[in-house]
């Protein structure tokens, strides 16, 4: 996610139109500035990464959404990323045998 705004340890952060709040306690004694692209999980800032490597996860996300859809669009061609991608809610079907 990119930075969007910083108040203290806490980070207004933007992905693909979706804004949430990141904690940056695990990073605190990073240099992180506005722009500044950070992997978030479950709310926290694990680790800073470029710009680069960012576009590059997020090319990759989409090529698995597009996988996992079948190819039919359903994620949009407009770059958007569902709600369930950032913060999770995709059931994962049991592997266990019955």
């Amino acid at each position: 996610m990119q930075i969007k705004s910083i108040n203290g340890l806490m980070a207004r952060c933007e992905a693909k139109g979706v804004e949430r709040d990141a904690n940056l306690l695990m990073l605190m004694h990073e240099d992180l500035a506005v722009g500044d692209h950070i992997v978030v999980h479950l709310g926290r800032a694990i680790e800073r990464v470029t710009a680069e490597d960012a576009a590059t996860a997020w090319a990759l996300y989409d090529e698995m959404l597009a996988a996992m859809d079948g190819g039919d669009g359903r994620h949009g061609g407009n770059g958007a990323a569902p709600d369930n991608l950032i913060s999770p809610s995709r059931e994962v079907p049991s592997e266990r045998p019955q």
